[in-house]
């Protein structure tokens, strides 16, 4: 009976840290759309570009160094996609945006495959994270638990930027920035895919595969709502680590059932606000 316990802690655990890799890639895009309501499906590959940088640069530059410039790369190429194109989007129709950013995603993966080819690059843990923490019989990789608290401050340092700095208070008032804006959104993705690089492995399509968790965690949480979007990741999160102990089948539909039930009792989300504020 307590090793069922432990195994259920274990789950939680994991469903957190599925969440917060969700919450990186949604908060961006809830940040981007409420800045000028692009709806950016490129998203997810710039968060494969993230994990490749990583793989790339820790070849030549080692993890450190990797780790800090690899979100950065991403963040510039976030900023040079707003000046170049997305800007032109705000006040167009948003089918326009959704076809735009739809192509670029598709282009930006098979560049990818072109560049990588098709087959995972298997990218390992760095030695010094290797290991486990072991409290009794509850046993958890200290990389993970890093993990977490890395975009613990990541989510941190992204709201006290927003909403306690000058920047912030331009920012939401719309009147400037919008290249940095979409560079922090697109940033954080870059994040989201250097953290996962060790979990997951790196192949082109990677981004396919969370960009709907992503929405479903936009949708449920509120666009526009940073706080919103971070309760949402973190509890589909939550819920998918404990369907997979509970019904494993279940549990990529339980997103979706979270998401219909939650649009029954508030179309907007659960702090959906209005849309050109992030609050």
């Amino acid at each position: 009976m307590a090793n069922e316990f432990v195994f259920l802690i274990e789950q939680v655990i994991n469903g957190l840290l599925m969440g917060v890799y969700y919450l990186l890639i949604a908060l961006g895009l809830s940040i981007i759309f409420s800045l000028g309501g692009v709806v950016n499906l490129a998203h997810g590959a710039l968060f494969a570009i993230g994990a490749y940088m990583m793989v790339q640069i820790t070849d030549i530059a080692g993890y450190g160094v990797a780790f800090i410039a690899s979100p950065l790369i991403v963040a510039a190429l976030g900023m040079l996609l707003e000046r170049l194109f997305l800007r032109h989007f705000y006040k167009a129709d948003p089918v326009l945006s959704l076809l735009f950013t739809f192509g670029l995603a598709m282009i930006i993966e098979q560049a990818l495959r072109m560049v990588f080819g098709a087959s995972p690059l298997q990218f390992n843990v760095p030695n010094f994270a290797r290991g486990q923490l072991m409290l009794g019989d509850f046993m958890y990789p200290y990389y993970r638990l890093a993990m977490l608290a890395v975009a613990s401050v990541a989510l941190l340092l992204t709201w006290l930027l927003l909403n306690k700095t000058a920047f912030g208070k331009v920012v939401k008032a719309g009147v400037s920035d919008p290249d940095m804006v979409c560079g922090i959104g697109i940033g954080l993705a870059g994040l989201a895919g250097v953290l996962l690089a060790p979990i997951s492995g790196v192949h082109p399509a990677m981004g396919q595969e969370i960009m709907t968790a992503a929405f479903v965690v936009v949708v449920i949480g509120g666009l526009g709502s940073f706080w919103g979007v971070v309760v949402a990741a973190l509890l589909v999160g939550v819920i998918r680590g404990l369907t997979t102990y509970f019904y494993p089948p279940a549990s990529e539909a339980s997103l979706y059932i979270l998401m219909l039930a939650v649009l029954l009792l508030r179309p907007r989300g659960l702090m959906g606000e209005r849309m050109d504020r992030l609050e």
